[in-house]
């Protein structure tokens, strides 16, 4: 079945884009009205792919010829890349209808999309809050029906927590799940490109296309690719479900609280089992990630020196190339992420910070491990609040930072994780909760997004 706004048509489609809303694009493909037709034809004639009839919006980290890769940053403002990225292609070949390329966080360092080289991004339920981040473009693009799906990428909930600000869907699969050949590197063991949509059904959707292993990429797994969408059909009877303790305590929103409450009894009646669970080292998660992703960003970032590509301030020695290129090129929050972790990596302070990181991010992991031996999902909330205002945070970092506690661990864990919208706050923005599965679990977590999607009435 085709998304909506490609079945608006394209004069529609091109004059809803036209004056970019929500600052939403960073750049419009020059080819969509070619395309729209090229795809119009293949779904007359019964030749079209699975993708075929959807409009698509591509996070503007993910290689794609044809259109600049800037990262949001005045680094790689006109950058042209050489190759596309897999899921790119794959989106190409099922006739996917790629529009543009989405605004974001410079370098996907952010919770707000207030940290881009072309101006921030606004909600669409209210344009005086933020929408997330970093994924912010791709989130309001969906919601504010300029795009039918859209991709974006997730280090430590870069996909959820827009999603969840945004009241759309957000799945971040299971790390290895989908390739990150093309991806631009932020912290290489913990980004991940996942998928936004109105509805569980076209993530679902989405996902079958983009999910496989790649010989581009060798952390993706060798795991088969289930039929995603025909897991909808199922209800949530018997299925155990964990609400884990630590995800309820102080600066969770009140309201927040209660609607998932609410989820809860109405998941017990529909038949789910849901027991409390607990997963003891969250409180250590914000600490663990801000450690290794910012080790990984500062290692990922050193490839930005004026030489091989992107902006270049050439003048002067060496050491004055690097300073000034990077000086010009890097915004304050991806400035500030390379300080820290090259501080964390330095020679004094790998062994207290780094190494203990790591040791600590394992037992994150093993909780989950011994959470799955007793439950099939787990519900969490996805943000502590609701979407909050444009410039309230911007010059608190920690604050902003403690906006992903309910999102890190997923990522340090790999294990996947969807947001999906549970209604709307008594001042009228969406509320997300999340769900956690298994390791190449995402059928279950669908599953159940889609039933609730379906049943659930508040």
């Amino acid at each position: 079945m085709a998304g909506t706004v490609f079945l608006l048509g394209i004069e529609h489609l091109l004059e809803r884009i036209k004056p970019n809303p929500y600052n939403a694009f960073i750049s419009v493909a020059p080819d969509i009205a070619e395309k729209y037709d090229e795809i119009n034809y293949k779904i007359q004639n019964g030749q079209a792919g699975s993708l075929a009839g959807y409009t698509i919006g591509i996070k503007d980290n993910i290689c794609m010829v044809g259109l600049p890769t800037t990262c949001a940053s005045r680094m790689l403002a006109n950058f042209m890349t050489p190759y596309e990225a897999t899921v790119v292609t794959k989106i190409r070949q099922a006739d996917g209808l790629i529009v543009g390329k989405m605004n974001m966080d410079e370098f996907a360092m952010g919770s707000t999309t207030e940290f881009s080289a072309f101006g921030l991004v606004n909600n669409p339920h209210n344009e005086k809050r933020v929408p997330g981040g970093s994924s912010g473009g791709s989130a309001a693009a969906v919601a504010g029906n300029l795009v039918d799906i859209a991709l974006g990428s997730d280090t430590g909930g870069s996909i959820r927590q827009p999603a969840s600000f945004c009241g759309v869907i957000g799945l971040k699969p299971t790390y290895g799940r989908v390739s990150r050949y093309g991806l631009v590197a932020f912290a290489s063991s913990l980004d991940q490109i996942g998928t936004f949509s109105r509805n569980v059904a076209d993530s679902a959707r989405l996902l079958q296309v983009i999910a496989g292993r790649d010989e581009n990429d060798s952390t993706t797994a060798d795991e088969p690719v289930p039929d995603y969408q025909n897991a909808l059909s199922k209800d949530v009877r018997n299925l155990r479900i964990g609400v884990p303790t630590e995800y309820f305590s102080k600066g969770l929103d009140p309201e927040i609280a209660n609607r998932i409450k609410q989820c809860i009894q109405f998941l017990e009646k529909s038949g789910a089992i849901v027991t409390d669970i607990t997963l003891p080292h969250t409180p250590y998660a914000i600490a663990t990630y801000y450690i290794i992703a910012t080790a990984e960003a500062s290692s990922n970032l050193a490839r930005y020196d004026g030489i091989r590509y992107g902006l270049s301030q050439r003048g002067g020695d060496l050491d004055t190339l690097y300073r000034e290129t990077r000086h010009a090129g890097f915004g304050a929050e991806v400035t500030r992420r390379i300080m820290l972790g090259t501080f964390v990596l330095s020679a004094g302070y790998y062994e207290a910070y780094y190494d203990k990181a790591q040791r600590v991010r394992r037992l994150i992991k093993e909780d989950f491990v011994e959470a799955f031996k007793k439950v099939d999902a787990i519900l969490t909330p996805t943000t502590p609040t609701t979407a909050y205002e444009i410039g309230s945070k911007i010059d608190d970092p920690l604050a902003m930072y403690l906006g992903d506690i309910y999102t890190v661990p997923a990522n340090l864990a790999g294990v996947p994780a969807l947001n999906f919208p549970l209604g709307k706050s008594s001042e009228g923005l969406p509320i997300g909760a999340q769900l956690i599965g298994r390791y190449f679990d995402e059928e279950t977590i669908l599953r159940i997004a889609h039933y609730i999607e379906r049943n659930y009435e508040e």
